[in-house]
């Protein structure tokens, strides 16, 4: 009799899994889905009664619509924090069995921890029935009668949804129910969980789409307002408990980590020749396996989320915002200007793909900064920069914009150059190809003066501060602020005279639209020959092109003569040593009198004091 008992119920639990397998098979077909549902609910509740089902959803009325109160959303502290509880088991604590503590003591430890997970999985599946039977079907309805947003997008989102729903309310959630109740006869649960690992698989293809789904949803919220009825009107429900839906789809992704707690604890707590021991460890490794995939989908929806912060930061600007892109750093700098004495206060995003200089807004209503220009990490160079009056120094070139900027120390200049390389390392590579040639040191004529005749037009250039010229580094003729102002070739970067620039030419890096350029760039981009009005100038060996830095010399000590090269002098503060040799001693006595006068903030009052000019 009782061999006979034992074979029904191995055949009925057979049965059991086939009719399964039959659901999930035709979970995706209207109509036969719901009749195989309908027998598999009646083939596990005897009597033909259904397990009570999570609680309906209905209209929202004024009696059950929370007044004041907007759905809460999918927070960034609660996406960081989610690992962390789900590791540490402290999300337990609001979900325990509504049992008495006298008699819970009473239970053994293994069978507790069934109840809660049978109490758990109520709660979920309570869930599920909200997302499928209510979002989704709510969703498709409207799209199929309004036709203003496609059946294909809803179903892209909710994604094989349906078929965890019914894995859980028909077949899982009634198995624990029964093994709980017949636990005296059949004190084990890991035969069950074994039964659930092979349709593991579901989760798999649930938390691969997840991502797609965060952004077919939040795109078609803005673009589509009765799309965006449905959802705000059943997330106001009391059904909802004011949680978006965002939030409600996390529940698949959580649940997986939370099975292989629970099992975890009740493999410990089994006594050592418990005849469950050796199911539930074979369970517990298959289900560690299903919970790196959700692991992994909540680091990427804090990803997401904290992408998004950055997006409302910037303005959400719809040439920035894509889902696609990763936030590498950011962080205050100032931007040394080529005309004022002071820096300005800027702000950078680095995201894998650009660099966004931005520009804090004074009244931080809505956006707290304007992307002022964005450099695409493709093609960008950067490196560090030799100036005495501006340290911490680094310069950022582009194809849009070349940026001489200064951070706060040396630690971080040398952390936003590694991270820009980083990022413009990861685009090569990716695009497959090789470095350029490596830049030369800071002194380097041929880099500093010019830049390569390939990149002219189609990089944006370095320009050359005001203060470090003096005359017009094409015709060679000295400023002035009346007849002769300082002007800048947007080809090369060169601080020009109006009549060495008065020339326009298109450049490719801003887009192929005009641009006031020197004459040696216009005849080299176009190909025009242009006559020469005047007779090249030469330069004497006192007239510059271009300063090598500038170093303001009040407080600066002067010594002259070595015994090795008497025609040496220097200046020396605070660190600081800048070596020269003049071509004869009579010179470098002349240049020490100089600059001992400017060390000391000695000025000229007439003609009587002297001119040391050569």
């Amino acid at each position: 009799m009782e061999a006979c008992r034992m074979e029904g119920e191995s055949k009925e639990k057979l049965a059991s899994v086939s009719s399964l397998v039959t659901v999930f098979e035709n979970s995706r077909t209207p109509g036969a889905a719901s009749r195989v549902c309908k027998l598999e609910i009646e083939h596990h509740c005897p009597g033909g009664r259904a397990p009570p089902p999570a609680e309906p959803w209905k209209e929202p009325n004024l009696g059950e619509t929370l007044q004041g109160s907007e759905p809460r959303m999918v927070s960034r502290r609660y996406l960081s924090s989610l690992k962390n509880k789900l590791s540490s088991g402290t999300w337990r604590k609001s979900c325990q069995p509504g049992t008495d503590p006298g008699l819970g003591t009473q239970e053994p430890e293994e069978k507790r921890i069934v109840q809660e997970l049978l109490e758990t999985e109520k709660a979920y599946v309570a869930r599920l029935h909200l997302l499928d039977q209510v979002f989704f079907q709510e969703l498709l309805r409207e799209a199929r009668a309004s036709k203003a947003f496609p059946e294909d997008v809803v179903r892209l989102i909710f994604s094989n949804i349906s078929s965890i729903y019914q894995f859980h309310a028909q077949f899982f959630l009634p198995e624990l129910q029964r093994r709980l109740d017949d636990w005296t006869a059949t004190p084990r649960i890991g035969d069950v969980i074994q039964k659930l690992a092979p349709f593991l698989k579901m989760y798999s293809e649930y938390v691969k789409n997840f991502e797609r789904a965060a952004e077919l949803l939040a795109s078609w919220t803005d673009k589509s307002a009765p799309f965006q009825e449905v959802i705000t009107r059943i997330q106001s429900s009391e059904a909802s408990s004011s949680l978006t839906l965002q939030h409600h789809m996390l529940e698949p992704v959580q649940r997986i980590p939370r099975y292989e707690l629970l099992l975890k604890e009740y493999v410990q707590k089994l006594p050592a020749q418990a005849p469950d021991r050796a199911d539930a460890q074979k369970a517990l490794d298959m289900i560690f396996l299903a919970a790196q995939h959700s692991n992994a989908a909540i680091t990427e929806m804090e990803r997401l989320q904290d992408l998004w912060d950055v997006y409302q930061r910037l303005g959400l600007e719809d040439d920035i915002v894509d889902p696609s892109n990763t936030l590498l750093r950011e962080g205050p700098v100032l931007k040394i200007s080529f005309r004022r004495s002071d820096p300005m206060e800027r702000y950078l995003f680095l995201f894998n793909n650009m660099l966004l200089y931005c520009i804090p807004k004074v009244i931080q209503v809505g956006a707290q900064f304007q992307v002022r220009t964005r450099i695409d990490v493709a093609g960008m160079k950067v490196r560090e920069l030799t100036d005495a009056e501006f340290p911490h120094s680094f310069l950022v070139s582009g194809k849009q914009r070349t940026l001489e900027l200064q951070a706060r120390s040396q630690e971080e200049m040398i952390s936003w150059i590694q991270a820009c390389q980083a990022a413009i390392d990861q685009i090569e590579k990716r695009n497959e190809t090789f470095k350029a040639a490596v830049q030369g040191p800071e002194g380097d004529t041929q880099e500093q003066e010019q830049l390569q005749s390939e990149e002219l037009g189609l990089r944006a250039p370095q320009w050359v501060r005001d203060k470090m010229v003096t005359m017009c580094m094409r015709c060679w003729e000295p400023f002035n602020a009346l007849t002769r102002r300082r002007h800048h070739c947007r080809a090369c970067g060169y601080v020009v005279c109006a009549k060495c620039s008065d020339y326009r030419t298109e450049l490719k890096y801003d887009g192929n639209r005009p641009n006031r350029v020197c004459f040696h760039c216009y005849t080299f981009l176009t190909g025009n020959v242009l006559r020469e009005d005047k007779e090249d100038k030469k330069r004497g060996i006192l007239e510059d092109m271009r300063a090598h830095t500038s170093v303001p010399l009040l407080g600066y000590q002067v010594t002259a003569g070595t015994q090795a090269d008497p025609r040496v002098f220097q200046l020396q503060q605070s660190g600081q040593l800048y070596t020269f040799k003049a071509e004869t001693e009579e010179l470098r006595d002349r240049w020490v009198k100089a600059m001992e006068r400017a060390a000391s903030g000695w000025s000229p009052r007439g003609p009587s004091d002297g001119d040391l000019s050569d």
